[in-house]
């Protein structure tokens, strides 16, 4: 008992009931006759109706118990499973790539997603309008201080989405080499800040990649800044 996403193919013959008949036949109860999107099994209606008589289980808590049920260490991962069945991986024994559970933006071209780049030249068709405009930007005040017990920090979505996996982010700090900006101003405040060391602070702001045009960030592009406004 719990919550699951399935893939349902109703019987296409001439003499097959309607498809809420069907759902019923598989002991299925709609949430909605018009278009079903959602159905309950008669065992849970049973328990649901139980709890709510004998405990007064309102229908919020039990539906969070059933997340509980579903995933008793992460309840939350329920949604992550929505997100790999929308990205195609529900199905698949390959664990996603990095930024594979982020959308980018839908109207940008991409190819092979929603744009064929041409074999050819085409005077009517410019390179240009096959290019991405990028820009880099960042939010120097979403400071996060250390966790007071690292065993506790659980990452959910580990460079699957927006955010650089970890582990490729710290080895890129560990070759990175670090180089003092000097300011030419007699005090500014940016570059001072940048030198600054915080070492009561994780991460002293937020920093990504979005497209120019529309403002969708680009999945596996957003860092921690780790220093400043570096």
């Amino acid at each position: 008992m719990g919550i699951h996403y399935l893939i349902i193919c109703f019987c296409q013959c001439t003499d097959a009931p309607d498809a809420e008949k069907q759902l019923f036949q598989m002991g299925l109860f709609l949430a909605s006759f018009t278009w079903p999107r959602t159905a309950f099994t008669f065992a849970l209606l049973d328990d649901f109706v139980l709890d709510n008589v004998e405990s007064s289980t309102s229908a919020m808590n039990y539906y969070n118990k059933l997340w509980w049920r579903t995933s008793s260490i992460f309840p939350h991962l329920v949604l992550q499973l929505k997100l790999l069945r929308w990205n195609g991986f529900a199905h698949s024994t390959t664990h996603p790539k990095p930024g594979k559970l982020g959308l980018f933006c839908p109207i940008c071209p991409q190819p092979r997603i929603n744009v064929m780049l041409p074999t050819e030249y085409n005077k009517r068709k410019p390179r240009w309008l096959y290019g991405r405009s990028l820009v880099m930007d960042g939010n120097f005040k979403a400071e996060h201080l250390h966790p007071t017990n690292l065993d506790n920090k659980v990452w959910l979505m580990d460079g699957l989405r927006f955010m650089v996996s970890r582990k490729w982010y710290k080895a890129h700090l560990a070759i990175a080499t670090d180089s003092m900006q000097r300011s030419e101003c007699n005090n500014h405040w940016a570059v001072n800040q940048a030198n600054a060391s915080q070492h009561k602070l994780e991460a002293t702001g937020i920093g990504g990649c979005a497209c120019a045009r529309h403002g969708c960030f680009v999945p596996h592009s957003m860092v921690d800044f780790q220093k400043g406004k570096r």
